[in-house]
């Protein structure tokens, strides 16, 4: 390297040094630009090569001082050209590196170890380079110094893997292999041991404790219950609205789509799985073997725990997989039962876009489809024809179709059926009774949620002992079960003068009784809720009661008068990029959101702010006496989202004379304090006027006992009152 150059570099990285000393001194306080942010996303295409000369340079650096070495000049000036040049490129991935650390989604121990042994190699790199020619500097201390930055790099290394791709990559599937192994199939939790692995090896990487992308951590059930950023993870029971089951079945080159481009993608078993455990309401503790025997979740999480050696064998070849692949659509999946299994199981979902063609489309695997899953299909009897062409069908789920009897009898043609469910469906005593001599190798058939009476059930178990009649849950009244809460049947709750207030019950003959006074209901005293008419702001308790069942759990509904709406709302200053909502019109549309509502839309409720105030200004077309201004907003302290820290109201008659109508506080979460949705009122006396202006400040620093202590908060209003 030219000597001109050399001292260039040599300032350069003195320079460096002092920049990246300050940025991690005052790094609380760094607000990254979008443009910056792009330099920052480049820090892990240029840690390649510092990592790769700091390596070589302290290769030779750890033989500099052996005779054949010491006196040859090349070696001397390139090993300090490496030396020299690997330090600068290191100080860039430092200063890019932390550029990234700023944006949303990292966090956590990983990353502030990785941070530090980053900045570490960089100085201790700068270090050993101005140093390494004094006279001190000997063969002990060259090697020493080479030793640690290696073992630096290895661990700093580490440490951006884990962010990237989660703390065990290397050895996850060992590990999932020798997990799903040791677990015994009567032992087995669908959740632990079929989802979870699922989501550690596909979704943990980037949504984790250290790596929060979109602010969703699914390393644990609870985080996948509070959801992210865009609301709840899942709606239990109805994966079609579910975010984790929209985004995976995006495009592929969606941005939205999940795992994103370049990751392991999840395969159709997978989906599967996820898509039935949510259907299944998403049960967290659930055993596999207390799901019936023919019901899907459990024949597609036995066959992901159990090797392939244990199914039976099976007389016909496995189907050719490019032709599976071209059957599966959006709304019909098509798995092998087992591990190289030639069986095949088939979902059809969505009755919307049910027809009879979707089974007729599978002719080409008609001899490789052993189970096929109808569950609440509108299937008629016609249907039923199609399906006879699977000539080795073990399982039909028929659960909650249009079938008839008259219908079931051309399945007598399978003479394999071994389960078959009939859940929900119109059948009777009579039916069944002359339909199940002629089903042969029928081993169980489900029949709860028919007409069938318990007696009816006995009467068809006495007269086929070979078939296990699956009668469903008979309330005997010794086994109450609890009631849900009542709900609300106003579309609002927010009222300009009076609202009749209506509570409902999605069972009959049940009774609400509430109280208004802040005490909870009981069902004795408490007085029964038929309607009320409400006038002004208030909370009323609920809870709904019934003979032979246990009390609901409370229901706190609260009731919002707003009595005037601006006609013109107009933002000064612009919300957080991700809680956009309606914009301004959001304060006024009588759209109240919810925290872990289950909806994956919740988040649209709410306007965020964080960087600047929630500013904007709104006009009457005539002028309005008001006295009062109500901000409803959200707490979840865990998460950075505070109440405002200072809500100004300005008022008047003309746009450019507007003067303070009041300044009010909201009060301040305490440690620990669970998530809530508050309102503040602040008061004033009767003023006319035909234009506002109305700041809401959010915390511009979050308190010391708090993980993020120092950064500025997040704050979500949903809903303005003015009266």
């Amino acid at each position: 390297m030219h000597l001109r150059f050399r001292v260039f570099a040599e300032q350069l990285l003195v320079a460096s040094n002092i920049v990246i000393l300050f940025l991690l001194i005052f790094e609380s306080k760094l607000v990254i630009p979008a443009w910056l942010q792009t330099v920052g996303r480049m820090h892990p295409l240029i840690l390649h090569f510092p990592i790769v000369i700091l390596l070589i340079a302290m290769l030779l650096e750890f033989f500099r001082f052996r005779p054949e070495y010491a006196t040859n000049q090349f070696y001397k000036n390139f090993l300090q050209n490496m030396l020299l040049v690997g330090s600068l490129f290191a100080a860039v991935t430092v200063v890019m590196g932390l550029f990234l650390s700023r944006e949303e989604g990292y966090s956590g121990d990983v990353l502030t170890f990785h941070k530090w042994t980053g900045a570490g190699i960089f100085f201790f790199a700068s270090f050993i380079y101005f140093i390494r020619n004094t006279t001190w500097y000997k063969a002990p201390v060259a090697k020493a110094g080479a030793f640690v930055t290696v073992a630096a790099l290895v661990m700093t290394g580490h440490y951006g893997a884990a962010l990237t791709h989660g703390s065990n990559f290397i050895w996850e599937p060992i590990d999932s292999q020798k997990t799903m192994a040791a677990v015994p199939l009567e032992q087995a939790v669908v959740f632990t041991n079929v989802i979870q692995p699922i989501l550690e090896q596909k979704c943990t990487s980037c949504h984790n404790p250290d790596k929060l992308k979109g602010q969703l951590n699914m390393a644990d059930a609870e985080s996948l219950l509070k959801g992210g950023k865009s609301g709840k993870l899942f709606v239990a029971g109805n994966p079609e609205v579910s975010v984790l089951l929209k985004r995976v079945h995006l495009p592929l080159d969606d941005k939205k789509h999940m795992p994103p481009t370049g990751k392991a993608q999840l395969t159709l078993q997978e989906i599967s799985l996820l898509t039935l455990w949510v259907k299944k309401n998403a049960d967290f503790k659930k055993k596999l073997t207390e799901l019936p025997a023919n019901d899907s979740l459990r024949v597609f999480a036995t066959a992901y725990l159990k090797p392939a050696e244990q199914e039976i064998a099976y007389n016909f070849e496995a189907a050719d997989e490019e032709t599976v692949a071209k059957l599966n659509t959006d709304y019909r999946t098509i798995l092998p039962l087992a591990r190289e299994s030639p069986a095949l199981a088939v979902n059809i979902y969505n009755s919307a876009t049910y027809d009879v063609k979707q089974i007729d489309e599978l002719s080409e695997i008609k001899k490789q489809v052993i189970s096929l899953n109808l569950n609440k299909m509108p299937v008629k009897d016609a249907d039923l024809k199609s399906i006879t062409q699977f000539e080795n069908l073990r399982r039909l789920d028929l659960n909650f179709t249009d079938v008839t009897a008259n219908g079931l009898k051309t399945l007598a043609s399978l003479k394999h059926l071994q389960n078959l469910t009939l859940s929900g469906t119109k059948v009777d005593f009579n039916d069944l009774k002359a339909l199940l001599p002629n089903l042969k190798p029928l081993k169980t058939v489900a029949v709860w949620d028919t007409k069938l009476t318990a007696a009816d059930v006995q009467n068809l178990q006495n007269a086929n002992k070979n078939i296990d009649i699956i009668g469903g849950f008979k309330d005997d009244g010794k086994s109450p079960l609890k009631l849900n809460p009542p709900q609300v049947k106003n579309s609002s709750t927010i009222f300009a003068k009076s609202l009749d207030l209506e509570l409902r019950h999605t069972i009959k003959n049940v009774d609400i009784r509430y109280t208004t006074d802040g005490s909870e209901p009981d069902s004795v005293n408490s007085p029964l809720f038929d309607k009320m008419l409400v006038t002004k702001s208030g909370t009323i308790k609920a809870k709904a009661y019934k003979d032979g069942w246990y009390g609901s759990d409370l229901a706190i509904f609260e009731f919002f008068k707003s009595a005037y709406k601006p006609d013109s709302v107009n933002l000064l200053a612009p919300l957080n990029r991700v809680h956009q909502a309606e914009g301004a019109k959001t304060f006024f549309d009588h759209k109240l959101g919810l925290i872990g509502a289950n909806n994956p839309a919740w988040a649209n409720n709410w306007a965020g702010v964080k960087d600047n105030g929630m500013t904007f200004f709104s006009e009457f077309k005539k002028p309005v006496l008001i006295s009062s201004l109500g901000l409803h907003y959200m707490v979840e302290e865990d998460t950075g989202i505070f109440p405002p820290e200072s809500i100004e109201v300005w008022g008047g008659d003309n746009a450019q004379s507007l003067k303070l109508l009041t300044k009010f506080k909201a009060q301040m979460p305490k440690k620990g304090d669970r998530p809530s949705l508050q309102t503040v009122e602040g008061t004033f006396k009767p003023q006319s006027v035909s234009y506002l202006k109305i700041i809401a400040k959010p915390l511009n620093k979050i308190p010391d006992w708090h993980r993020s202590k120092g950064n500025k908060a997040l704050l979500l209003v949903d809903e303005m009152f003015l009266n």
